[in-house]
């Protein structure tokens, strides 16, 4: 299967990238332009957060990568 571009250079994205705002459960968080270790690039989360079940706070470990399609380099 043909692989797709990314749209956007590494150079562009780190020098254009805003860190995204994001909602989980009502609560915001704010993702970090990324460079990956694969070569990849796009944004990462990575902290705690509150999720109430039947009414009780529990805490939660969350992670979130969001990855430009096409942005990991040829191998």
């Amino acid at each position: 299967m043909a692989k797709n571009a990314c749209a956007i250079t590494q150079e562009d994205f780190q020098a254009k990238a805003a860190p995204l705002t994001i909602k989980v459960n009502g609560q915001t968080v704010v993702a970090d332009p990324k460079l990956f270790s694969t070569g990849s690039y796009g944004w990462y989360y990575s902290g705690k957060l509150t999720i109430e079940i039947d009414g009780k706070p529990y805490q939660v470990q969350a992670g979130l990568n969001l990855t430009l399609v096409g942005s990991k380099p040829a191998q």
